[in-house]
């Protein structure tokens, strides 16, 4: 009988396949959930899927026929076993990857939350007072009663980050009794409790005129407290914008006073001070940068003379350094041109740029945050400043309710020269605070 011939490509199949061929069928079946196939169940997909019907197309005793189907069904059992390794080769990376997921899941929930008790530990469980003025005696305890547990009819104003209360605190000798202004922070004013006493200390020991103090402050648990001096008249924004008259008790003033316009000898009194405040801030030794410069951040005295308050955006500088870099900060109206190119790091000629809008406000009575009508075109207050100024227009630009009567044409535009330099779009024309002092007392005495 003659014998049957292998093809040359059987032949090499033959050459491939393991001695060990075939597996004992005892293995179990790879299942599809396993994420690792071991080498026994692989050897066993090969087996069933590629070995067995190659043997049955190597037999002898199948006709020609029979042997060309077998041979398809050979070629299609070789496809399925590639198909079923690569399915078992991604399976087993899937697993792999979700598993590596689950563990940097848990790694970031446990730091979040060590972080969470750290900051806890830092910042909530905290129970501390601290008086600059030996005279007073400040605690949690004694703020709650003298503003009635910060009752809502207790409020005089809502400052930067935080309600303002009205109260009376008893002096630590028991002599008498002092009218203060009581700021209740919100939680998000400081980041941390270390960085709030830092900036606490450090704003309570400044001694200057226009500066409003810092008499002390408290913490207890979430609660953080500012202890200011009470300025009588109120801010410089009800004066400039508000002429009804103050008759409550919890109102700024002691007594009803009618708001009157402000002539322009108070204003450039106004001006100054806020000027000459500021220049002691930047001056000092480590300079502080308000940041948040405007009508509403400026008290006046029964003198109105210029008290520069809220500090609550406030950064200190160190001396060899020409800024801070922080979070976007500040009013409307009152931010640098910089700031919107991206630029917002905290600069002394920011504070710069503030006070200038300020002087604009404050000579003209209008709110830097809202569009001036020029020629019919709405534009910028500083835009329409600028124009004015290159006009030779500045008399047209006071307020109209300041009398004229006395009013001295190189004066007003001597006060708006200085406004216009101290708001140059380019940072670096700007003048320091220092010489901005200088300007004005030339110009005004």
């Amino acid at each position: 009988m003659k014998q049957l011939q292998q093809p040359p490509f059987t032949a090499a199949l033959l050459l491939l396949l393991p001695p060990s061929f075939p597996p004992s069928l005892s293995t179990q079946s790879p299942s599809l959930s396993s994420s690792n196939p071991s080498p026994q169940s692989l050897s066993l997909s090969l087996y069933l899927h590629l070995y067995l019907p190659f043997c049955l197309y190597l037999s002898p005793s199948l006709p020609p026929r029979d042997m060309e189907a077998n041979l398809q069904a050979v070629v299609a059992a070789a496809a399925s076993f590639v198909g079923v390794s690569l399915f078992f080769v991604l399976l087993a990376y899937a697993c792999k990857r979700r598993r590596k997921r689950s563990r940097d899941r848990e790694a970031r929930v446990q730091t979040r939350s060590i972080s969470n008790r750290e900051e806890e530990l830092s910042t909530i469980a905290v129970d501390e007072s601290a008086s600059f003025d030996p005279n007073l005696r400040i605690s949690m305890d004694v703020l709650r009663r003298a503003t009635k547990n910060f009752h809502p009819k207790r409020i005089i104003g809502d400052g930067g980050f935080g309600l303002v209360y009205k109260a009376r605190l008893g002096d630590g000798d028991g002599d008498g009794e002092r009218t203060v202004a009581i700021k209740k922070l919100e939680p998000d004013a400081f980041q941390g409790f270390r960085e709030f006493q830092a900036e606490m200390e450090t704003l309570g020991k400044l001694q200057h005129p226009n500066i409003v103090k810092i008499l002390g402050y408290c913490v207890s648990n979430s609660d953080r407290v500012l202890v200011y001096e009470f300025i009588e008249k109120g801010s410089l924004d009800q004066w400039l914008y508000d002429t009804t008259s103050e008759t409550s008790d919890l109102s700024w003033s002691k007594s009803s006073v009618e708001r009157r316009p402000l002539s322009w000898d108070t204003r450039m009194k106004i001006i100054k001070g806020v000027a000459s405040g500021l220049a002691y801030m930047h001056g000092l030794p480590t300079p502080i940068i308000h940041r948040d410069i405007k009508a509403s951040n400026v008290l006046l005295d029964t003198d109105f003379e210029a008290h520069i308050a809220d500090f609550g955006l406030a950064r200190t500088i160190d001396a060899s350094h020409s800024h801070v870099s922080t979070q976007f900060a500040g009013t409307m109206g009152y931010m640098p041109p910089e700031y919107k190119e991206g630029f917002t790091a905290a600069t002394l000629k920011a504070d710069v740029y503030s006070f200038g809008i300020l002087m604009l406000e404050i000579a003209t009575s209008r709110r830097p945050n809202l569009p001036v009508n020029y020629r019919g075109k709405e534009v910028g207050l500083t835009v329409w400043a600028q124009t004015m100024v290159a006009e030779n227009r500045q008399m047209e630009m006071v307020d109209p309710a300041v009398s004229r009567d006395g009013l001295v044409k190189a004066k007003v535009e001597e006060c708006f020269n200085i406004a216009c330099l101290c708001t140059s779009e380019h940072s670096k024309e700007r003048p320091d605070m220092n010489r901005v002092v200088e300007l004005l007392k030339s110009a005004f005495g």
